[in-house]
C-alpha cells in the first residue's frame, strides 16, 4: 500500500499531498532523501532505502528540471510495489497539465490522483496476471524439451542394447526415422551380430552428445602434440645457446670514514635542549602556519580544448548547418542521449584525476538527472552545459554542510570547563603522528593550550615519535607505555587534562587497515568511553579506488562494533601527502562523497607548518581541467 505521495518545489515549497493516504509516516524519510539524497547530488539512484524504528520505507522520485518540480512517492519496503513508477509518470504529466507558478494550493488534483492510481494498480494486476499464466507454458514447453532429449538420448542407449530396443514401450517407436540436429536419420537397426557401439560411438549418425565427446578428445589430442612440439622446440633452443653463468663481483671496501653526518636525532645535552627550546618558544622561526594563510587562486581562462570533442562528434553528424541552427535556437529538452557523450568524457576525464570509478559514475548519474528535460539556452553546446553542472555539483558535494570552525569549538568547549578532544584515526602509514604535531603546532599559534595523549599502544616506536614532537613543541604528553588499553590511556589522558588546564587533548591512535576486526573492536571502543569531540579520519591523497573502501568500512565498523544505539562516526577528514599528487586531487572528492564528512585539513609537506585548508574552487578547477 503506498503511503504518501508528496509533490514539492526545489525550493522546498510542497505544492500538493495526497490527503486520503494520511498515513502518519515514522521518522522523517522526505526530510532525509532531501538533506542527504537530493542535495548531495545522488539524485540519480533509482530508489532510497530509509529505516525507522518500526518501519522500513522505500521513496522513488521524478523530477521536472525546466520547472524546478520533485515528485516523491513513499511506500513500504516489504510490499514491493510495481505500479509506482508508472503511477509517478501518470501524475507527473497530469499535474503539470494544471501548474501554475502562481497557484500554491491544489485540492482538485485529489480525484485525478485517484484515477491514476486506480488505473496504475490495474496495469500492475494484468502484468501479474500475464506473467502468472505465462509461467506453466515455459514449464510445459521445458518438460516437452526435456522429454525430446531425454528420448533421444534413451533411442541411442537402446541401440546400443541390441534386441532390447523395442521392450521398454513407444519411445523407441516415436523417435525413430526422425530427423536428428545434425540433419541425420535415426533409423538404423542393428542385427544379433553386428557390433552395436561402433556407429554411438563415431557420432556420425547419433546425436549431439556424442560427438561433443569426441571433439574434446581430439581438442585434448591435439593439445598433447603441440605441448610436446613446443618442448622439443625449446630443449634444441637451449642447447645451441647455453647460458652464461653469472659471477659474483667482489665488494669493494672504502676503509676512509665518511664526513657527512648520518645522525640526525637531537643530542642529549644542554646545547641540544636550549635548541629545541628555542625553536618552541620563538615559532617565528618555523613560520606562520598555512591554515591562515588564504590560497590565490588564478582568473586566467581555461582553454576548452577537450570541451567540444563530445559535441565534434555529434556536429558531424548532423552537418554544419543543423548544428548551428540548434546552438542559435536552442534545444526544446534535453535528453539522456544527448547527454551521454558528454557525460561519458566528464567520467574519463573524473577517473583521470584519481576520483573513484563508482563515484564518477554515480556523479555523471546525479547530473544526467538533473539535466534531463531542461530547455538548452540559445548559443550554448550540450559539453559547456553538462560541465557547469558538473561544477556545480563537486561545488555543493565539496562544500561542508556543518560549521568546520575549531578554534570557536575549542573557545566554547572551554567556556563550559572541559578540554576538546580529537581522536586521530586512519590506515597504517598515513601520517596520523606527524600531521597531529602539524595541527598542535597551529593550536599553539593561537593561544590554545594543547595536550598530546600517546593512545597508540601496539606498534614499536609510536610512543617515542610523539614524544619527540612534543619535545621539540614544548606541550606536555601524557603516555603510559605500550600493551596498554589505549580507551583507559585516553580516559586518563583527558582527566588529566582537565587537570592542569589544557584546552585541547589530541589523541593519537595505532594505524589500522579497515578489515581488522580486533583493532576497530579496540577504536570502537576509545571511541565510545570517552565521547570525543572530533573524529578525524587522517587518509592519503594518493589513494583512488581504495578510498572508498577504507572510509565506508571505518564507518561500518565504528556503527556496528559500538555498543551505543547512536554511534559516533568520522566527522571530519585530514587528508595527507597532497604536495605529492599533482592534478590527482580525486581522492578528496571520493572520501568526501563516500562519508558525508568535510575535509577539515590538507597536509602539504613535512614542516610544522605545512597545513592548509582545503581550496574548494581550486579542487573543482583541478578535476574540471
Amino acid at each position: 500500500m503506498l503511503e504518501q505521495l508528496l509533490i514539492f518545489t526545489r525550493g522546498g515549497l510542497i505544492l500538493w499531498t495526497c490527503k486520503e493516504l494520511g498515513n502518519a509516516l515514522r521518522g522523517s524519510p522526505i526530510d532525509t532523501l532531501i538533506r542527504s539524497c537530493l542535495l548531495e547530488e545522488r539524485s540519480g539512484a533509482a530508489s532510497y532505502n530509509y529505516d525507522a524504528p518500526g518501519a522500513a520505507y522505500t521513496l522513488k522520485w521524478t523530477f521536472h528540471n525546466e520547472l524546478g518540480l520533485v515528485f516523491v512517492a513513499v511506500y513500504q519496503r516489504i510490499l514491493h510495489l510495481l505500479y509506482v513508477d508508472d503511477l509517478l509518470s501518470m501524475v507527473k504529466q497530469e499535474f503539470l497539465d494544471i501548474y501554475d507558478p502562481k497557484r500554491t494550493l491544489y485540492n482538485d488534483f485529489d480525484d485525478i490522483f485517484q484515477q491514476l492510481k486506480k488505473e496504475a494498480e490495474a496495469r500492475a494486476e494484468e502484468m501479474k496476471k500475464s506473467k502468472q499464466v505465462g509461467k506453466p507454458v515455459n514449464d510445459n514447453l521445458g518438460r516437452k524439451q526435456g522429454q525430446v532429449q531425454s528420448g533421444s538420448r534413451d533411442g541411442g542407449n537402446k541401440k546400443k542394447g541390441g534386441d532390447d530396443s523395442g521392450k521398454d514401450g513407444g519411445d523407441g517407436k516415436k523417435f525413430k526415422g526422425r530427423p536428428l540436429e545434425n540433419g541425420s536419420v535415426n533409423n538404423n537397426h542393428v542385427g544379433k551380430g553386428e557390433a552395436p557401439s561402433i556407429v554411438n560411438v563415431n557420432g556420425k549418425e547419433n546425436g549431439a552428445s556424442d560427438t561433443r565427446a569426441f571433439d574434446v578428445n581430439k581438442l585434448q589430442k591435439l593439445r598433447s602434440k603441440g605441448g610436446k612440439e613446443t618442448k622439443t622446440v625449446v630443449n634444441k633452443g637451449s642447447k645451441e645457446e647455453p647460458k652464461k653463468k653469472i659471477t659474483k663481483k667482489n665488494r669493494v671496501w672504502d676503509d676512509s670514514p665518511s664526513e657527512s653526518k648520518l645522525d640526525f636525532t637531537d643530542p642529549v645535552s644542554e646545547n641540544g635542549e636550549q635548541n629545541i627550546s628555542v625553536v618552541a618558544a620563538d615559532h617565528a622561526d618555523q613560520g606562520e602556519s598555512m591554515m591562515d594563510k588564504e590560497e590565490i587562486i588564478s582568473s586566467d581562462s581555461e582553454t576548452e580544448e577537450d570541451e567540444g570533442k563530445a559535441s565534434k562528434v555529434n556536429r558531424g553528424k548532423k552537418g554544419w548547418f543543423s548544428s548551428m541552427f540548434q546552438s542559435i535556437a536552442g534545444k526544446a529538452s534535453l535528453e539522456k542521449s544527448d547527454l551521454e557523450p558528454a557525460l561519458k568524457a566528464l567520467k574519463d576525464r573524473l577517473m583521470t584525476k584519481n576520483v573513484a570509478e563508482e563515484i564518477a559514475e554515480k556523479l555523471c548519474e546525479s547530473v544526467a538527472a538533473s539535466l534531463d528535460g531542461k530547455r538548452l539556452a540559445s548559443f550554448t553546446r550540450i559539453s559547456s552545459t553538462v560541465q557547469a553542472a558538473m561544477e556545480d555539483a563537486l561545488v555543493c558535494i565539496l562544500t561542508p554542510r556543518r560549521s568546520i570552525d575549531i578554534l570557536r569549538d575549542v573557545h566554547t568547549a572551554k567556556e563550559q570547563g572541559k578540554p576538546y578532544v580529537v581522536v586521530f584515526v586512519g590506515v597504517n602509514g598515513v601520517g596520523k603522528s606527524t600531521n597531529l604535531a602539524k595541527v598542535a603546532y597551529w593550536l599553539l599559534q593561537h593561544k590554545i593550550n594543547v595536550m598530546m595523549a600517546a593512545c597508540d599502544t601496539f606498534r614499536s616506536g609510536a610512543v617515542e615519535q610523539l614524544r619527540t614532537h612534543a619535545r621539540r613543541l614544548q606541550i606536555p604528553i601524557f603516555e603510559k607505555g605500550y600493551e596498554k588499553d589505549p580507551a583507559i590511556v585516553a580516559k586518563e589522558a583527558i582527566q588529566e587534562a582537565s587537570r592542569n588546564g589544557s584546552d585541547v587533548v589530541l589523541v593519537d591512535t595505532a594505524g589500522r587497515m579497515q578489515d581488522n576486526e580486533p583493532l576497530m573492536r579496540a577504536l570502537s571502543k576509545l571511541i565510545y568511553v570517552n565521547n570525543p569531540d572530533l573524529v578525524l579520519f587522517v587518509g592519503e591523497a594518493l589513494v583512488g579506488n581504495d578510498a572508498v573502501d577504507q572510509l565506508s568500512k571505518f564507518n561500518q565498523k565504528l556503527g556496528d562494533l559500538s555498543p551505543s544505539a547512536n554511534p559516533r562516526l568520522i566527522d571530519g577528514i585530514l587528508l595527507t601527502k597532497f604536495d605529492t599528487i599533482d592534478d590527482k586531487v580525486g581522492a578528496a572528492l571520493s572520501m568526501v562523497y563516500i562519508s558525508g564528512a568535510p575535509v577539515m585539513f590538507v597536509g602539504c609537506g613535512q614542516s610544522y607548518t605545512d597545513l592548509k585548508k582545503l581550496n574548494v574552487k581550486s579542487i573543482v578547477k583541478t578535476l574540471l581541467k
